[in-house]
């Protein structure tokens, strides 16, 4: 059904280092567009206007180049757009650079490099102790023309019209039949939706996800377009992988996007991005439906530490688009990090890129020089820093339940991790302007006398007597507690 390729010819790539949801849980995520990423030639100057939609050169050697600036930041593994061979025409949208427009499922994308440019970047990652997390596509394929003029043998196994669904377009997304089974695209470009439910089509998919990731020692994948496909497709299709998965369910609806855990390790987790955007794009943001949404969470969904956390992606416009506070945008990366469920952050949220929506969010990394000293960049490491200290001072952290323990109209405070190592963190929509003042919290689980240190600012903080925490608030920035001896041997405030 298929035509042969190197893919499935070579199996001498390195082991993944990492397949289960367990192994996923205390890592960090660090996701990139391949060719948005860096260069082979290690160009900072090359030209990519975000608005032509092309190529701009990006390339896994380029990724490669630059991995000591990714673990800078502390993050274990990072997440790379979709390998596989796309339509080359350049399209009414631009050029299919960003890998969601599959033609051969067998052949990989070549403007980003050669298969052994790929397996390099898995050996390069797991000589480091990092993850490979590689994007996939098992609803539809892409084709540049209109839906009723699809020439289905430029596709590779997919060669018949036998293998998709009718043309049709999605008029209600409450239909859950239109959603699954009518067609996403246009006519200008059209994605031609795979019909998930045939014997032939499921069989060609689990076959062809279990080479891939043997073939190139992928140690997870996150599915795009994961409720355009019924739900018991995943199930199998997980299970063939082999390794972690974390499938794209574009919904806040708890009740909705938490069952489809049920078939998939994770989801990414927009159920709190709605509320989180809400509540930290402007200095009057909703505090308490992020509160509330928390809990809702940890209830509604199985395992609300296999969720992705993110705020910025390629799908939805940039934080920074919304507000150009850097405390706002230092509370949320903060979130992301330390509330439950596995971080994801977006290449240029470091260096606070503010493009809007596709593909104004799609700026190439390259053009910020790759600066390690801008001040998210060193946020976000020393966030990661006291998230990879608590996992790996208390075994308890990583499936501890994110407690939130305070509110009022500007502040959430948080708890996470077992008695006497949990991590205090508090976050405030106050905005850069935002007045000084301490903050007397309670409900922390910490002693009296508790020697604490909030690692952003270095400052030394003992709990009172009472067991309530003086915490110094101060130009809307958020605070991060934990104790003292816990960060004792770290570089942490050391």
């Amino acid at each position: 059904m298929r035509s042969s390729s190197l893919l499935s010819l070579s199996l001498a790539a390195t082991a993944a280092l990492a397949a289960t949801p367990a192994q996923w849980r205390s890592q960090s995520i660090y996701f990139l567009l391949t060719d948005r990423f860096a260069r082979t030639d290690n160009s900072t100057t090359a030209a990519c206007d975000t608005t032509a939609a092309q190529y701009c050169g990006g390339s896994w050697q380029g990724i490669i180049n630059q991995l000591d600036y990714i673990q800078g930041m502390g993050f274990t593994a990072i997440w790379i757009t979709p390998v596989t061979a796309n339509l080359e025409e350049d399209t009414a949208y631009g050029q299919a650079y960003h890998g969601y427009w599959q033609q051969d499922i067998y052949s990989i994308n070549q403007h980003y490099g050669t298969e052994d440019d790929l397996r390099a970047l898995a050996a390069a990652l797991h000589e480091r102790d990092m993850y490979l997390m590689v994007d996939v596509v098992a609803n539809h394929m892409g084709y540049d023309g209109a839906m009723d003029s699809v020439d289905y043998s430029v596709f590779n196994p997919f060669n018949d019209a036998q293998y998709f669904h009718s043309p049709c377009v999605i008029s209600d997304y409450d239909d859950q039949t239109e959603v699954e089974q009518c067609w996403l695209g246009d006519d200008e470009v059209s994605l031609p939706d795979l019909d998930t439910t045939l014997t032939d089509v499921q069989d060609m998919w689990y076959a062809w996800v279990g080479e891939l990731v043997s073939n190139y020692s992928i140690d997870g994948l996150r599915i795009d377009t994961v409720k355009h496909v019924q739900e018991d497709f995943w199930s199998a299709y997980n299970d063939a992988a082999g390794v972690y998965c974390v499938g794209e369910v574009f919904d806040g609806d708890p009740a909705y996007t938490c069952p489809y855990q049920d078939y998939l390790d994770g989801v990414l987790n927009y159920l709190i991005y709605y509320p989180l955007l809400d509540a930290f794009s402007s200095t009057s943001g909703s505090i308490s439906a992020l509160y509330e949404m928390i809990g809702t969470v940890n209830s509604a969904c199985a395992d609300s530490t296999l969720l992705g956390n993110f705020i910025d992606n390629h799908d939805n416009p940039r934080f920074a688009s919304y507000t150009n506070d850097m405390s706002l945008a230092k509370n949320v990366a903060a979130f992301v990090i330390l509330s439950d469920g596995i971080p994801i952050i977006y290449a240029g949220q470091e260096q606070h890129y503010s493009g809007g929506s596709d593909p104004g969010n799609r700026e190439a990394t390259w053009l910020s020089g790759y600066p390690t000293t801008s001040e998210l960049y060193t946020l976000i490491a020393n966030t990661n820093a006291i998230r990879t200290r608590a996992i790996g001072q208390d075994e308890g952290y990583i499936t501890y339940s994110n407690s939130p323990i305070y509110q009022d109209e500007s502040t959430i405070a948080m708890r996470k991790g077992t008695d006497g190592s949990q991590v205090i963190t508090v976050l405030t929509n106050a905005g850069a302007d935002g007045s000084s003042y301490t903050l007397s919290l309670t409900g922390t689980g910490y002693d009296a006398a508790l020697e604490l240190v909030e690692i952003y600012s270095c400052t030394s903080i003992t709990v009172s007597s009472d067991g309530s925490v003086p915490v110094p608030m101060e130009s809307g920035l958020p605070r991060v507690l934990y104790p003292a001896s816990g960060l004792e041997g770290s570089a942490i405030c050391q």
